[in-house]
């Protein structure tokens, strides 16, 4: 049963996920090459896609975007978004209201030449404020990304009131943030829980137990030109 609250729900649900994809490449040729198909497949344009399709899931309305691409790598995207639909007579003070949910990705795509240590970081934030979670698209963003580290924060912030006038501090049953990952992806890694329930903050650590990134898994296509390895 839905929980009967008075008013707006209040609390605010933050989602931030750390993705990082760890490549070797050899030669100074491999690590421009994976650096080029990180700026490719991550793109400004791309990771705004992304995005959209997290709002969708989490049944949010995007209100509005803003997209960048960076010299010589990296990306960064931007999106407000809006539990309900806003009509264009709404008044101003109520759009700016609702306009403390966003979704947010920001890249670091790196490269070590003296070790062939190829890095790329993907900073995604999903916050949202009233009924709708970001959990509904932790299991997309995992699947998409499928990076080799994953750290994974949850918190809840705020408080409610339901009609009796209690404060609630959390509308959801929650106790680890694995609670919500697939099975499938569950088995494609390891998993270590730091929680502090008294404060509703949950972090997840995540470690691919078979290593290999996107870009290495891609060697053999003849869009990069590599043989096996």
């Amino acid at each position: 049963n839905k929980l009967k609250l008075y008013g707006f729900n209040n609390l605010t649900k933050t989602l931030s996920f750390n993705m990082y994809d760890i490549c070797y490449a050899a030669t100074e040729e491999e690590r421009k090459r994976y650096l080029a198909y990180i700026d490719e497949k991550y793109s400004a344009a791309n990771l705004t896609k992304i995005l959209q399709n997290v709002a969708a899931m989490i049944g949010a309305k995007i209100l509005n975007i803003a997209q960048q691409d960076y010299e010589p790598q990296g990306a960064s995207v931007t999106i407000l978004i809006a539990e309900e639909e806003l009509q264009h007579n709404e008044r101003q003070d109520v759009v700016a209201h609702m306009d403390k949910s966003h979704i947010t990705v920001h890249t670091y795509p790196e490269m070590h030449p003296q070790d062939g240590i190829c890095t790329f970081r993907a900073d995604i934030d999903v916050s949202t404020c009233g009924e709708i979670s970001p959990l509904n698209a932790l299991n997309y963003l995992l699947n998409d990304f499928k990076a080799e580290i994953v750290i994974l924060d949850y918190r809840v912030r705020g408080f409610t009131r339901d009609i009796s006038g209690k404060k609630i501090f959390v509308d959801h049953k929650i106790s680890s943030i694995q609670n919500y990952i697939d099975e499938s992806i569950k088995n494609r890694y390891d998993m270590i829980d730091v929680n502090v329930y008294q404060e509703n903050i949950f972090h997840t650590r995540i470690f691919r137990i078979k290593s290999g990134s996107q870009f290495q898994k891609s060697r053999n296509s003849s869009i990069y030109g590599y043989g096996s390895g």
